[in-house]
């Protein structure tokens, strides 16, 4: 297979997040969600939820996400019902039964969209239904100019454990041209509430390459993210999916859309990293970096393999050791193979190895619910291969893996099996294997996403990934 050598952004996904491909999903299989979610979870399983708030003031022009700028107060109410109501209809089947939540994740679209009024009636219900006080991880998205200090102070009393900030950038102009709603006066008003509110952890998030950016402005943004000194900070680079305002334009007349080519995003985000380390930060993952020193012997646990056997896998390195809050469990919980089941429009669930996804559409989510139907829309069932080959790289994106865990887990020699995908990227220069170990090198980490298709089943290359 040749290799990627595109240097230029151009419109498609390069993000990936699940395997095999969203693309062949399929609603003739959604017998097989409702034969999971009907029956008891594997024993030991971590559970997670993740909720959808798909309100914004503005769409982003990069924006991928099933999201609405136009809802009324009315329909907002219809949403938040119904989200509810959702949440409770899983309650009730043997998947969920009196399982704890160990993870539970406000994703948009905008959570901090959401009225107190609104986020306070819906936790109750949800609460009611499935208990999360105890979770040990709770995040919340937030973007700046929808905070108040008032709303701040509810989401720390709510129990959210971690806020995430969506700053992307902190220049006025660039903000403006990408379609951001806020400005950089409301990230430094809402941050000042944030901090003062004493959440456990607070995350910033910024993207490398939005339309307008130059080497000073990422000088710039690095520098002020160090001196707000958030717990952790994620890193994306700028895609452009199809279904963007940016990459409708480009695909529609074919005007130039000057996004920094991925060489030079790459560089942006080496040049962050070499900034935040220096500043006592750490790389979690190929997006993430923590404050503070490694925790060490923690680390997921997989009880599912063969023979039952368990095997604790060492991610020391890329744990933080200040709090348990420190850690991102959601994420690290997903790519070890957890259940999450996934509530809203458009929501993706992972549950006991079968994927599946919510109807995308506002009408079809609301009146399934209304009748107390659970508003699915396509699932795959995934081989025992295909669920090894999405952890495999899911956990690649950490920038490592462990050989160990895999044969535990899957019965498989990961480092025979994906030998030619390996050599390959050695070659390269992007990863390295040693004593059981596969290891990224920084600039194999830096375009991670790009090396995964090589691990692909044969037909699920080069096939569109949404």
């Amino acid at each position: 297979m040749p290799l990627l050598t595109e240097d230029k952004t151009e419109v498609g996904s390069y993000f990936i997040s699940n395997y095999p491909p969203f693309s062949f999903w399929r609603p003739d299989q959604l017998s097989a969600a409702r034969g999971v979610l009907e029956s008891p979870p594997k024993p030991g399983t971590p559970l997670g939820l993740y909720l959808h708030i798909p309100f914004c003031r503005k769409r982003c022009k990069f924006c991928y996400f099933r999201v609405y700028t136009d809802k009324a107060a009315r329909d907002i109410e219809t949403y938040v019902e119904a989200l509810a109501r959702e949440v409770e209809l899983y309650s009730r089947l043997p998947i969920a039964g009196d399982r704890p939540l160990d993870f539970v994740y406000f994703g948009g679209g905008t959570p901090s969209y959401l009225s107190v009024r609104q986020l306070e009636s819906l936790v109750q219900r949800l609460d009611a239904a499935m208990p999360w006080r105890t979770a040990k991880e709770v995040t919340f998205e937030c973007e700046p100019g929808t905070l108040t200090e008032p709303k701040v102070r509810s989401l720390r009393q709510l129990g959210i454990t971690r806020l995430s900030l969506g700053v992307e950038n902190f220049s006025d102009a660039i903000l403006e041209e990408n379609g951001r709603a806020h400005l950089s006066a409301e990230v430094y008003r809402s941050y000042d509430w944030i901090r003062s509110s004493g959440f456990p952890q607070v995350n910033i998030d910024l993207i490398a390459g939005m339309v307008g950016e130059t080497w000073e402005n990422w000088r710039d943004c690095v520098r002020r993210t160090i001196e707000l000194a958030p717990d952790s900070v994620t890193i994306y680079q700028l895609e452009l999916p199809f279904n963007t305002v940016y990459s409708q334009s480009i695909r529609g007349d074919g005007s130039p859309i000057p996004v920094a080519s991925w060489s030079t995003k790459r560089s942006w985000v080496d040049y962050a990293f070499s900034e935040l380390e220096a500043a006592g930060y750490r790389v979690s993952s190929a997006y993430t970096l923590v404050r503070g020193q490694a925790k060490k012997g923690t680390g997921p646990i997989c009880r599912n393999g063969p023979e039952g056997a368990s095997h604790k896998l060492d991610l020391s390195p890329f744990w933080p050791a200040d709090s348990e809050h420190g850690q991102f469990l959601y994420r690290d919980s997903l790519w070890h193979g957890a259940d999450m089941i996934g509530t809203g429009v458009a929501s993706f669930s992972h549950v006991s190895g079968v994927h599946f996804q919510n109807v995308d559409q506002w009408d079809d989510y609301i009146g399934k619910l209304q009748t107390g139907e659970l508003p699915l829309g396509r699932a795959l069932a995934p081989t025992q291969r295909q669920r090894l080959i999405r952890e495999l790289i899911l956990q690649l994106k950490m920038g490592r893996l462990d050989a160990a865990y895999f044969q535990t887990k899957f019965g498989s020699d990961i480092l025979s099996e994906f030998g030619n995908a390996l050599d390959l990227w050695k070659s390269e220069e992007m990863l390295d294997v040693r004593d059981g170990r596969v290891e990224l090198t920084r600039a194999g980490l830096l375009q991670v996403d790009r090396l995964l298709p090589e691990f692909f089943e044969p037909d699920h290359r080069g096939a569109r990934y949404t």
